[in-house]
């Protein structure tokens, strides 16, 4: 399993002003408490009822410390590998939102994908089946000034590491193509 034994998310610096302690002092306090066998939901309450750490960041303190003692990857979440994947477009959130949910607008950029619409939020947001599953998709659109729009791409339930950066290159060359057939 990949680790980041020595590279955070998010500096010492900051770490510190949010919680009080900087990572080592975390990972010390949580080392002590024995929470290499813990849950994930046991460290985050831990850090939440007896450090007084807030909600957010107890999700990142208990995610780093994982990471950091080799018991979860980098893209790993408790249901698998995540890959995200954003641009931002010369385009609208409605002309982004009609490649995915026009037929032919999106054999044009992403082939013949299968996957099934579970939810659509018109303009705003798409989640899906990725093929016959258990993968799934969810597609965001985060309109900005000049008629430009961020669309991300979370790719959920990944297998591993290489999963990850093979969805990666795929959504990456996916972006391209859907970006030279914008008018």
């Amino acid at each position: 399993m990949a680790t980041r034994k020595n590279e955070r998310s998010m500096s010492d610096t900051a770490v510190a002003a949010k919680t009080g302690k900087k990572w080592a002092e975390w990972f010390r306090i949580l080392d002590k408490a024995g929470a290499r066998k813990m849950a994930h939901r046991e460290i985050a309450a831990l850090l939440y009822t007896k450090h007084k750490v807030p909600g957010w960041w107890c999700q990142m303190v208990t995610v780093e410390y994982e990471r950091a003692r080799g018991l979860r990857a980098v893209h790993q979440t408790a249901a698998g590998f995540v890959a995200n994947v954003s641009r931002t477009f010369d385009a609208s959130a409605p002309a982004l939102y009609k490649a995915w949910t026009d037929a032919r607008l999106r054999r044009g950029w992403l082939g013949a994908a299968k996957f099934t619409v579970s939810t659509a939020n018109k303009n705003k947001n798409l989640r899906m089946v990725w093929g016959r599953g258990p993968q799934r998709v969810e597609v965001y659109f985060t309109p900005k000034p000049a008629r430009r729009c961020v669309m991300t791409v979370q790719h959920n339930k990944l297998t591993g590491s290489k999963d990850v950066a093979a969805k990666k290159k795929f959504w990456a060359a996916a972006f391209t193509k859907l970006e030279k057939s914008l008018p």
